[in-house]
């Protein structure tokens, strides 16, 4: 069995998650396609993931990919987390992913209304001619928020207390419910929000507009074989518990896509990870580098096993729920964190002892980062202990 030190991991990052100086890119679809996808559950994180990647770019460079060219696309997909995805990979996650994740959310929303007794027979029946209402709504749109198509529907209003009885029972309408299944359904897509590239208020369009020439369906077992073999690719080597994690399907699930692929087994220091059979050489070790990594950046967030390159700063630096916030990486290892404080400077804290010429790639990086916020402010959706002392106190 071949053996594969953290050293080695570390470089396969550096590269091909575009870390290292050498490795960035001008391109941010290049760089989404070299994570496989960008984690977007905050909406900064996608542009600052392409930021610390990137050069010559700038937040507009992002803007232009989603919302012009359309060549990148922010969907619910693994682990039912919001990401931003490659178009091309569109046929991919909706087969292995997406259409499961339909499947679920309908029948969770059709159990609330059956239970809520707000309608009339066949609750499932009922779900979908709204969700029918609503598309045809947005297809005479064009383009809506969720307010504007509650307008014109007036079923998405109904009321639903999904906790009755309880201390934090609130009714809600459903016009969330229905739009999270037409996105997973790949009907509707998200669109450009209100307001800059920090905001979470979309439009929604429909996929015949907003992509008019869709896309051709594939298998299930195709396309999670395919999103597994990019996964090993960009992360691996890495135990099969991180695959299952990061994919969010069930172990046999997993077991069944690795059997489609050639996969070598290597001893990850007493651990047995995963490796695509062609990818066993070494990659040279890349030039020294730094990055300041935004909250829930795709690197972390890729693996749920991180000792090998997070070591003993998961207090500082993740909240209760597992969610990391902005990190200071050197050469394959987290080493700090930072934050932005409301008058735009980045403030950051070492956990550990760097050398004189890492301490400058990261100011390098600083410097880097506050060109690409500008006059932009942004407050992590999940705050850490780290983050919140720094954007607390003046900076040391």
């Amino acid at each position: 069995m071949v053996s594969i030190d953290s050293a080695q991991r570390r470089a396969r990052m550096a590269i091909r998650h575009r870390l290292a100086p050498s490795a960035r890119s001008t391109d941010p679809v290049d760089i989404a396609r070299s994570l496989v996808v960008l984690h977007a559950t905050d909406p900064a994180t996608v542009f600052l993931s392409v930021g610390a990647r990137g050069i010559d770019l700038a937040p507009p460079d992002v803007e232009k990919a989603l919302y012009d060219d359309r060549t990148l696309l922010r969907l619910l997909a693994m682990r039912r987390t919001m990401f931003v995805a490659p178009t091309d990979l569109l046929p991919i996650l909706q087969a292995s992913t997406c259409d499961a994740l339909a499947h679920k959310q309908r029948r969770t929303y059709g159990r609330y209304l059956e239970q809520a007794g707000v309608v009339d027979g066949d609750v499932q029946s009922w779900l979908g001619e709204v969700e029918a209402e609503t598309h045809a709504a947005l297809l005479t749109r064009g383009a809506a928020t969720g307010a504007q198509l509650s307008k014109d529907v007036p079923r998405l209003r109904t009321q639903v207390d999904t906790a009755p009885g309880k201390s934090y029972s609130k009714p809600t309408s459903i016009t969330t419910w229905v739009l999270v299944i037409l996105g997973a359904e790949g009907r509707i897509v998200r669109g450009r929000p209100n307001g800059g590239w920090t905001s979470s208020q979309y439009t929604w369009s429909p996929i015949e507009t907003w992509l008019p020439h869709g896309f051709a369906p594939i298998s299930a077992e195709q396309a999670r074989t395919e999103l597994v073999r990019r996964w090993l690719y960009t992360f691996g080597p890495a135990p099969i518990t991180d695959l299952k994690w990061w994919t969010g399907w069930t172990l046999g699930e997993v077991r069944k896509a690795l059997a489609a692929l050639d996969i070598a087994e290597v001893d990850l220091g007493g651990t047995p990870g995963l490796l695509l059979a062609d990818d066993l050489d070494p990659v040279p070790d890349p030039e020294p580098w730094a990055a300041l990594l935004p909250a829930l950046d795709p690197t972390p967030m890729g693996w749920q096993s991180r000792d090998w390159f997070l070591g003993p700063h998961a207090a500082a630096l993740f909240d209760t729920n597992g969610n990391i916030g902005p990190s200071i990486w050197a050469d394959g290892r987290i080493v700090g964190g930072w934050a932005q404080r409301p008058d735009g400077e980045i403030v950051t804290r070492l956990l550990e002892a760097v050398s004189p010429e890492t301490r400058k790639l990261i100011d390098t990086e600083i410097d880097r980062t506050t060109t690409w916020f500008g006059d932009t402010r942004a407050i992590p959706r999940f705050r850490t202990p780290l983050q919140r002392e720094l954007t607390a106190q003046e900076h040391r």
